[in-house]
């Protein structure tokens, strides 16, 4: 996020300004980064050998008060302010949003009841206030309140330092994540491999089904064809049949000389027929 982007130029410059300063001098330069609105990581200025030479001295608060930027909330300030200086008003704000940070860190719902205690707010209308104009318009969080629940839902949050001893526990949780991430991409491939195998099972039975298709279709085609052929054999044979019934009709009633006319049949005499004896 732009938040954590924009962070290497502001470490930058306070890390030279620590390296260039000792003693009583280096405070302003503690006193000007945890002041500073747009800085909310310190590890790299804990780590110049000028503010580590600060442990054991006269000056080791300004040590403290770096440390309580870079890993407290506001309510370790509360309980510790007698031994550290007295903070500014954007001293104080800076650490109210480190301490939503941490908050958001273990937990990405936040009761409204919970973040009133550790900031030290007395009404809803003023936390809310807080987190919209402070927090999200900053960009150091992202999220959606709920009045109904009384709750802040967290979306995004950014990244505080990490504390002694932190690491060991991050590098744990990350190869955890790494090894879930490992199992489940043999799974999404195992799955994959499944799915490839049922397309082709799938391709291979529309295939035999087509085929199967054409078969028929082909096979309907030719028993229709022999139909066919059956019905024009029966019309020629029935047409032949026409033909010689007619023939025989003309033989019945034909003689060689042609057909005889009816008016001319009726003049001539009558042959008489003999009896047999």
């Amino acid at each position: 996020m732009d938040i954590e982007q924009n962070q290497t130029e502001f470490i930058d410059h306070f890390v030279k300004q620590a390296s260039s300063l000792k003693g009583s001098a280096l405070s302003s330069v503690v006193t000007e980064a945890t002041s500073h609105p747009s800085l909310f990581a310190f590890s790299e200025i804990l780590a110049v050998p000028n503010v580590v030479e600060l442990e054991g001295t006269e000056h080791s608060v300004y040590l403290d008060l770096l440390r309580l930027f870079a890993y407290g909330t506001w309510s370790d300030y509360k309980s510790n302010s007698s031994r550290l200086p007295e903070l500014g008003s954007d001293q104080a704000l800076k650490l109210k949003q480190l301490t939503v940070l941490t908050l958001a860190e273990t937990n990405k719902v936040l009761a409204y009841g919970q973040l009133m205690q550790e900031l030290d707010v007395t009404n809803v209308r003023e936390l809310e206030d807080f987190l919209i104009n402070e927090c999200m318009y900053a960009g150091i969080v992202r999220g959606k309140l709920d009045q109904l629940r009384r709750c802040f839902e967290v979306q995004f949050a950014a990244g505080r330092d990490l504390r002694p001893g932190q690491l060991g526990g991050m590098i744990r949780t990350l190869s955890n994540w790494l090894t879930t991430s490992d199992n489940l991409l043999v799974s999404i491939q195992d799955k994959i491999k499944w799915a490839d195998n049922m397309s082709e099972l799938d391709k291979k039975h529309r295939k035999d089904v087509e085929d199967r298709v054409e078969e028929v279709k082909k096979s309907l085609s030719m028993k229709d064809g022999r139909s066919k052929g059956v019905t024009f054999l029966e019309e020629v044979t029935n047409c032949e049949q026409a033909n010689i019934d007619i023939r025989e009709h003309e033989e019945i009633y034909s003689e060689p000389g042609g057909v005889m006319d009816y008016e001319e049949d009726r003049s001539r005499p009558k042959r008489r027929r003999h009896p047999i004896s």
